[in-house]
Formats: C-alpha cells, sequence, structure tokens
C-alpha cells in the first residue's frame, strides 16, 4: 500500500468507529428518557403510598374519637382487669370497641 491509501483506511476505520460510537450514545440517551420516565412513575407511586398513608391515619384518628365517645363503666374495667388478668388499658379498649357491653368484652377476650 502506498502512504495514500492507508491514510484513507484510517480515514474509513475512524468513520466505522464513530458511527459505532454514535449509536452507542443513541442507545445511552434513550436509556436516560426511559429512567427519567421510571423516576416520573415513582414520584407518583410515591404520592400514591403518602396519600393512601394519610387516609389511613385520618380513619385511625376518626376511630380514636369514636371509641373515646364510648360511655363505659369504670367497674367493668376493674372486673375484667381483675378476673381476666389483663392489664387495665387492655380492658378499656375492649369495652370500647364493644360500645360498653362488659359480657361481648369478655367474650371477646376469652376468644
Amino acid at each position: 500500500m502506498e502512504g495514500g491509501d492507508e491514510g484513507m483506511m484510517i480515514d474509513i476505520l475512524d468513520s466505522k468507529d464513530l458511527q459505532q460510537q454514535s449509536k452507542a450514545l443513541d442507545k445511552l440517551t434513550d436509556h436516560v428518557e426511559d429512567r427519567q420516565l421510571d423516576s416520573t412513575r415513582v414520584q407518583e407511586a410515591m404520592a400514591s403510598i403518602y396519600a393512601a398513608k394519610e387516609a389511613d391515619l385520618n380513619a385511625m384518628r376518626m376511630r380514636e374519637k369514636e371509641l373515646a365517645a364510648v360511655q363505659i363503666n369504670a367497674a367493668d374495667i376493674d372486673v375484667i382487669a381483675n378476673e381476666l388478668e389483663v392489664d387495665k388499658k387492655v380492658a378499656e379498649r375492649t369495652l370500647r370497641e364493644h360500645k360498653g357491653d362488659a359480657v361481648a368484652a369478655i367474650r371477646h377476650l376469652l376468644h
């Protein structure tokens, strides 16, 4: 080969190498765009999870308000706590959950 042919060969090889690099770069940028879309989906999912958690917390707060409004007899708490050997807080909570019905609360604790 003459010196001119060799220079042409290098130019052709460089051109092919540049084309391969260009294709690789295109694939890389496509991948980044996909990641951005995934990031958006992740943010939407996180917002949905947060909203669900907030709804659960609000429901729990409402339930606690309802239970706090239930009238219970302090003597029932003592009887349940002493006879079933449970903590007074457990006895009170169970009574509230059963709308102050001591028999229903005891049945629940026995099962």
